[in-house]
């Protein structure tokens, strides 16, 4: 059996290659060097170590076609057999961290190193990089099946993002804060749609498409980087 370990190893192989949003990475092949979003960069270490297709829109599919994408990665986390806390992931080698994304959004995926870091396709800017794992925002972690991990060392702290994530969610975000960026989008010819204070889908579009132009991790979500690129102070 494949050990985490031997995830990593091969994961760290592609340090510095390319992120591009929506990439597609054949699972099958061995020699792929991207480029990589963050759920095909997963799925594909994941496969190329194991055999077994995950984190797939369908994971049936033939490895050559199989689609990754973050919110199949949440939905293979909610079913997991082996579920850990986020502070159980973040130190354990080889744990994957999901993002869930919202409906029609965009999530993130990415491998814990179990040092607090991670191994990540992380955005245009960075490419596949190490990041923290605290102070980013993570909904569910897990263990992969066909994966030999070490005894498990007891939960690290995990600490999530200082000040409010603006994010689509249902019922949705509003108040002050959602205003000021709607008009700093709106400042940079980012359409948020009505100035309403209503973090609504066209403002979670105009976001991403931001976040996009800046380089940036491209989920729809405004934290402390997004707001700071657009001069928005919480």
């Amino acid at each position: 059996m494949a050990t985490a370990q031997d995830l990593l190893k091969l994961a760290h192989r592609h340090l510095n290659e390319a992120y591009v949003l929506g990439a597609f990475a054949p699972k099958d092949n061995p020699n792929w060097k991207g480029p990589w979003d963050c759920a095909e960069f997963v799925s594909w270490v994941m496969f190329q170590t194991t055999g077994l297709l995950l984190g797939c829109t369908n994971n049936s599919d033939n490895p050559s076609r199989a689609d990754a994408y973050s919110g199949a990665w949440a939905r293979d986390a909610a079913a997991a057999n082996r579920p850990v806390s986020i502070g159980q992931a973040k130190s354990t080698p080889g744990a994957v961290l999901v993002r869930k994304p919202a409906p029609k959004a965009i999530g993130h995926v990415a491998i814990s190193r179990g040092d607090g870091t991670t191994i990540e396709a992380h955005s245009a800017r960075l490419g596949v990089t190490n990041q923290s794992i605290d102070g980013r925002r993570w909904d569910a972690a897990m263990l992969l099946p066909l994966i030999e991990y070490a005894e498990l060392p007891e939960p690290a702290v995990w600490s999530p993002p200082a000040g409010i994530v603006l994010r689509l969610t249902f019922p949705p975000m509003h108040g002050a804060l959602v205003v000021k960026l709607q008009r700093a989008l709106k400042k940079r010819r980012f359409d948020p749609g009505d100035i309403d204070g209503v973090f609504g889908p066209h403002t979670e579009a105009a976001v991403r498409a931001f976040q996009l132009s800046e380089r940036l991790v491209p989920d729809g979500e405004a934290g402390k980087t997004t707001l700071g690129r657009l001069g928005v102070k919480p």
